[in-house]
């Protein structure tokens, strides 16, 4: 290459670095992000009824308070949605920062009752659902099965420390298997997304504890659920789910970010709008039914809804890819439950109440959005006044 080619070449380079850097400027630093909006919710054809706080029963300036603390920018929290009685009665956006799973900086965004967000582990408790339309159908093992029945070929990791372990210890996140997720240290969740057998690599683990004896937080046997999905359906399991639930739901604009080996995440990757989020909070309310179909199984929304293992957050409790928990209203304990994701994402439901609530941040590995998160299920009971 002659002197004056390297020096073109050199002043190529240094300018799409210079473009690189301006364009990561924009986008992490610069780029505008949308100010808060809310309450009123927007007239989207998606499926919803809309209200208001009044019509539903819930104070207007209590909610209020309640939205100013949420959306403290420091705690990143992007959207606050709440239904009740099948109608859209609240809905509060904010601008922020975000990234998605495989981002290593974040970026600067809108948001708005037509974005997509990431959802992070709720794609856990929606893998559930799929898995128990998909045992209605006969077209995946019953919940009693051994994981060694479901996976003959993976017979060589069997012992006998571990044959106990059934499907329904993978809902439960019972299996005992020596598995680190959610906290400070090595993570074995981060690990699924390059294994290209996913199956050998959740059942190489050592056996920690008996079986169906105590909960560990385990996204591996989230994947083991999605791929008995995909083997029983002959469908990839976002071709299951967009057929099965969200078409149904009328859910159109979503996505379920893959692994580096093409397949769904099921234990971590997908985006959801909120207000098709909340859908599936009436839906869980409605024992499985959306607009009078019924969806998925009366009974294993029942299942889904009755708490089994104490966990190591709070008080609350853990079954079949849901979190439970309680809260006060009017001097009465009721029960809540819900989809929890890493960064500020909730799905609660509230039966008692006939209440769902949605939120979405980009708060990932924070704690105190994550306390902020939790404590606001109270204060959503607290602002319902009949």
């Amino acid at each position: 290459m002659t002197q004056p080619a390297r020096r073109g070449v050199r002043r190529f380079l240094r300018l799409a670095l210079a473009c690189v850097g301006l364009w990561l400027l924009w986008v992490c630093l610069l780029r505008p992000i949308s100010p808060r909006v809310g309450p009123a919710p927007a007239a989207v054809a998606d499926g919803w009824s809309l209200g208001s706080l009044q019509q539903a029963g819930l104070n207007p300036a209590q909610l209020t308070q309640v939205a100013n603390r949420l959306f403290e920018k420091r705690l990143n929290v992007h959207s606050l949605l709440i239904e009740r009685h099948g109608c859209l009665a609240a809905e509060y956006y904010q601008g922020g920062t975000d990234k998605s799973v495989y981002s290593l900086l974040p970026s600067r965004h809108r948001f708005g009752p037509r974005d997509k967000q990431d959802v992070r582990s709720i794609g856990k408790s929606i893998t559930s659902l799929l898995y128990g339309l998909a045992r209605e159908q006969g077209k995946v093992p019953a919940v009693e099965t051994t994981v060694w029945a479901a996976f003959p070929e993976h017979g060589n990791r069997r012992t006998a420390a571990n044959q106990a372990i059934r499907i329904e210890d993978l809902l439960n996140m019972t299996s005992g298997l020596q598995w680190q997720e959610g906290k400070p240290g090595p993570n074995d969740e981060l690990r699924l997304f390059w294994k290209s057998d996913l199956v050998d690599f959740v059942l190489s683990h050592p056996q920690a504890a008996v079986p169906n004896t105590c909960f560990n937080y385990n996204g591996g046997g989230t994947a083991l659920l999605a791929e008995l999905i995909r083997r029983g359906t002959g469908q990839s399991l976002e071709q299951y789910a967009d057929e099965m639930l969200f078409r149904p739901l009328q859910i159109e604009d979503w996505a379920w970010v893959p692994d580096v080996h093409g397949r769904a995440m099921a234990f971590n990757g997908l985006r959801l709008r909120p207000r098709d989020l909340l859908k599936v909070g009436r839906l869980m309310l409605n024992h499985g039914a959306w607009q009078g179909r019924q969806l998925v199984p009366q009974a294993w929304i029942a299942q889904s809804m009755t708490p089994r293992f104490d966990t190591d957050v709070r008080d609350y409790r853990y079954a079949y890819q849901w979190w439970h928990g309680t809260a006060t209203w009017h001097g009465q304990r009721i029960d809540w439950h819900a989809g929890f994701g890493n960064g500020g994402q909730r799905l609660y439901v509230v039966p008692a109440l006939d209440l769902s609530v949605v939120t979405t941040a980009g708060a990932y590995d924070e704690l105190p959005t994550a306390i902020r998160v939790n404590d606001l299920i109270q204060e959503v009971v607290d602002a319902v006044e009949n």
